[in-house]
């Protein structure tokens, strides 16, 4: 009877024990939102892995805040792209109380749903919304890690009449807040540039036919067409150009069509060597961690690489540095240090501006050589 009792006294104080391990272990949930289907599942993919490997790496690092072990947890939502998704999912997760969010991936998601991250007052930081738009009504909620459109359309419209001495331009947007705000800014830089804008044609961020406005602009013989908006258009809109014969004609845009996928999506079109697109961030050849993070991620996620992953990655990292500093992962108590960051991340060294813009954002250019996504 006496072994009974001290092996069940032993078990006892093993079971409080864990007991006692366990609640000094605190889970925080951090969320992410991107298009997880529909076409741009690709991008959002990408940018969920990014979160999902450094919620990995900063668990590996066994952090203690305030006392309590931390344990990382993602809540992953998928918006579809679609700005109606985008605040209803923003609502759900300030609902679950997550302490954070990085996303969304499109700006016409992201703007909408930065309203309601303020009003209930939960930080989140998107590594691939690029309209500037997202940061004027001046909500503490709300950073960017990367280069707005100004820098991007700018950046391209300079580098088309300086560089390369164009004279007239096509310009296509697919009418959504990222394919709009930086195709007007292309535009603008454009147009003070002495170039002239011979036509301006739109479609939709579903649209794969675009030989009806293509046979239109062919008339006005373009040195080059802009396009605002993502691959999966962009990708048929270079096949259809090479079949019109206009493989002359160079071909402009944003991140939204700077990936590997849209080689896939050109299936062999030749008119992707017309390709000059621009990237918020440095290269992934110059970023600070920018190769050794890529080995990393290629071999977790083989071929699943696009653009904004280093992103998301820093930014789950920026959330996690705030509350480190704060000692609390209480949105309230945290989100006044994420104002003061000074990160040194992957992509860059992360502070803002204080309207949640990133200071010091870099752009990089691109094109494809031999089908493969080449830093100018």
């Amino acid at each position: 009877m006496q072994v009974k009792l001290t092996l069940c006294a032993g078990a006892a104080l093993t079971l409080l024990s864990g007991m006692a391990i366990a609640q000094d272990t605190q889970v925080v949930r951090i969320g992410h939102v991107a298009p997880i289907s529909g076409a741009q599942a690709h991008y959002g993919k990408d940018n969920e892995n990014g979160v999902r490997m450094a919620i990995e790496d900063l668990n590996g690092q066994n952090i203690v805040i305030n006392g309590k072990k931390i344990r990382f947890e993602i809540v992953a939502e998928d918006d579809a792209a679609d700005p109606k998704q985008g605040t209803a999912v923003a609502q759900k997760l300030c609902d679950s109380k997550v302490s954070g969010v990085v996303g969304h991936l499109n700006s016409g998601t992201t703007i909408p749903a930065s309203k309601v991250y303020n009003d209930c007052g939960i930080p989140h930081v998107t590594g691939a919304a690029t309209n500037p738009d997202l940061t004027k009504p001046g909500y503490k909620t709300t950073f960017r890690i990367i280069a707005n459109d100004r820098a991007l359309g700018s950046g391209l419209a300079n580098y088309a009449a300086d560089t390369l001495k164009l004279k007239t331009v096509a310009i296509i947007d697919d009418r959504t807040a990222y394919g709009q705000g930086v195709a007007e800014v292309f535009k603008r830089t454009a147009l003070a540039k002495g170039m002239k804008v011979v036509d301006e044609q739109f479609t939709t961020d579903k649209a794969t036919d675009f030989m009806a406005i293509l046979t239109s602009i062919k008339a006005k013989k373009p040195d080059a067409i802009f396009f605002g908006g993502m691959d999966p258009q962009a990708g048929p809109m270079l096949r259809q150009l090479e079949q019109l014969g206009m493989g002359n004609v160079r071909f402009f845009g944003g991140d939204g069509i700077c990936t590997s996928e849209i080689a896939k999506l050109a299936a062999g079109a030749k008119t992707l060597g017309n390709v000059v697109c621009a990237e918020g961030g440095a290269s992934l050849a110059k970023m600070p961690g920018g190769e050794a993070w890529k080995k990393r991620y290629d071999a977790k996620y083989p071929n699943q690489f696009q653009v904004y992953s280093p992103y998301t990655y820093d930014a789950t990292f920026v959330l996690v540095d705030a509350m480190k500093r704060a000692k609390s992962w209480d949105p309230k108590v945290y989100t006044p240090e994420l104002a003061k960051s000074s990160f040194r991340g992957v992509t860059s060294v992360i502070s803002f501006e204080p309207n949640g813009e990133l200071k010091n954002a870099a752009i990089t250019l691109y094109n494809y050589k031999d089908g493969k996504k080449t830093p100018l």
